[in-house]
């Protein structure tokens, strides 16, 4: 996976969202993939954002907001705060893609149906080339699919629509 982007943006891998109640899917997995690309970025010397939601249950400062401490945080990375599943959403996000000159994101992250949903779409309506590993989201199960059901489904839409996938970029 030697395939990288301008920048790595890290969305919503944060304690409260990790575990609400159950864990997010593949959990295990998806936070090794995700410190695997970190690692990967790091060696690159490419800056990498990490993206945290702000609501009732996820207070900044508190234990359910922090990011999951598995990850590989570091002082140099960039932090983004955002109140809508939509990270561009009256933050500073494009502002600091636009300070590093970024034409190409890769994206990684919870929740597949929300926030990364809606990031995902509207980088590629604000012309970004986006780019991602698959699996490299996750979600909990709904009333109408399971996890790993939402995944795959999703998957499917961003598929050569609103990214392609770091392996599979022809």
């Amino acid at each position: 996976m030697g395939t990288s982007a301008d920048v790595l943006i890290v969305i919503d891998l944060q304690n409260g969202v990790c575990f609400s109640g159950e864990h997010l899917f593949d959990l295990d997995n998806l936070l090794s993939r995700v410190n695997s690309r970190i690692t990967f970025y790091r060696e690159l010397h490419r800056p990498i954002i990490f993206v945290q939601h702000c609501d009732e249950e996820l207070v900044p400062e508190e234990e359910p907001w922090a990011i999951h401490a598995d990850l590989d945080v570091q002082e140099q990375d960039f932090f983004v705060r955002k109140v809508h599943a939509n990270s561009f959403y009256k933050t500073n996000l494009k502002s600091l893609l636009d300070q590093f000159a970024v034409h190409r994101i890769e994206f990684c992250g919870a929740q597949t149906e929300y926030c990364m949903d809606a990031t995902i779409k509207f980088a590629h309506g604000l012309g970004y080339e986006n780019v991602m590993v698959p699996k490299a989201t996750s979600t909990l199960n709904n009333s109408f699919m399971s996890a790993e059901e939402t995944i795959d489904f999703y998957e499917n839409i961003w598929n050569h629509r609103f990214l392609k996938w770091i392996g599979d970029e022809s």
